[in-house]
Parts: structure tokens; C-alpha cells; sequence
């Protein structure tokens, strides 16, 4: 009535599964992390750059195009070299720093700025977490807008590669390269 030989067979096979369940077998590691080395693999292939650091906070990167000097100025260009390269505001003597009270929209508060600091480098000592990217006029980054019209009438740019003159008639300016030069309310983070 009962087949021994099936019985014996499943009592064996049972044992088996229950010894193969108890029994040590070889472990599974993970692979060791190697995602820093090839970090540092990484960053030996990426040449040198002028830019500051940290760079490149912005989406997209920064950078953006560099204009390149051709020969001598000639005819209408010639006299125009001031207004190109901006002002230094290096050259300003400690008796002429004049401050003016910037209002920045976006982080509810007004703060003194000189005018011989960069609307960027006042927020950033207050602590704000400004977006820039290359520091030197050349991307738009940085933009910000002055919200009781023409810009001119507000700051100077040191370096404005960027921004076309009528986008500065609307308002707008390089956060890095420009200095007060009365007191107005900024809204930080805004572009043409």
C-alpha cells in the first residue's frame, strides 16, 4: 500500500533541501566604490581654466564666449574704448567709496553696498546663495534686474560682454561686475 520506494526517495530529497538551506555557502560582495577614482581620472583630463572657483554653480555651466580683440581700432569704434572695458573700481581711493542702500527683492532685505563692490560680492558676504557662474561679465548667470527702470541710472559694469544696451535700458544687469552707484531695489536671478 504505501510505495517505500517513493517514501524513501522524498525523505531523502527532503534532506537534502533542508541540509542545502542550513549549509554556509559563498558570500555576494559588492564591488569596492570606485566612482571617487574615476572622479580624479576625470578631473586630470579637464584642462586648466581662469575662472574662479567654485565655478559653474549655474545650469548649464558658465563660461559662455569669449570675445576675441582684432587690430586697431578704426572710424566709428575709435574712442569707444572706456565704455567697452567699463570702469575700475579698484582705481576708486578710499576717500571717494561712497555706500548705498540696495535693496535685494528676492531675499527681503536692504544692506550698504560700496561702490567699489560688486552687487554679488555684498550678497554673498550676507550669506546668500547667489547664482553666478564666470564672474567676468561674459554669461548671464548672474542677471539681475533693477526694479525702478533704466539700469544705467542705478550701476556701473566693470565688464558687460553680455548685455545689450537696450537690455540695461529695461533694467537689467551682470550681479558680478556691477557697482552701485545710487540706491535701488534689486531682484536677484532675473534675465532678458
Amino acid at each position: 500500500m504505501v510505495d517505500v520506494l517513493g517514501l524513501g526517495l522524498g525523505l531523502t530529497l527532503v534532506l537534502i533541501v533542508v541540509a542545502l538551506h542550513y549549509s554556509e555557502g559563498t558570500e555576494w560582495r559588492a564591488p569596492d566604490d570606485i566612482s571617487q577614482e574615476v572622479l580624479e581620472r576625470r578631473a586630470e583630463t579637464v584642462p586648466e581654466t581662469d575662472f574662479p572657483e567654485p565655478m559653474n554653480r549655474s545650469i548649464g555651466g558658465g563660461g559662455g564666449a569669449v570675445a576675441v580683440g582684432g587690430g586697431g581700432a578704426e572710424g566709428e569704434l575709435e574712442g569707444d574704448d572706456e565704455e567697452e572695458s567699463g570702469f575700475d573700481p579698484a582705481a576708486i581711493s578710499d576717500d571717494e567709496v561712497e555706500y548705498y542702500d540696495v535693496e535685494f527683492a528676492n531675499e527681503g532685505e536692504t544692506i550698504e553696498v560700496a561702490n567699489n563692490e560688486t552687487l554679488l560680492d555684498a550678497g554673498e558676504d550676507e550669506g546668500w546663495d547667489l547664482p553666478y557662474a564666470c564672474r567676468q561679465g561674459q554669461c548671464l548667470s548672474c542677471g539681475g534686474k533693477v526694479q525702478d527702470g533704466d539700469a544705467t541710472e542705478y550701476v556701473r559694469h566693470s565688464n558687460n560682454e553680455t548685455l545689450a544696451e537696450d537690455e540695461v535700458e529695461k533694467g537689467y544687469v551682470l550681479t558680478c561686475t556691477a557697482y552701485p552707484t545710487d540706491d535701488f531695489t534689486l531682484e536677484t536671478n532675473e534675465t532678458p
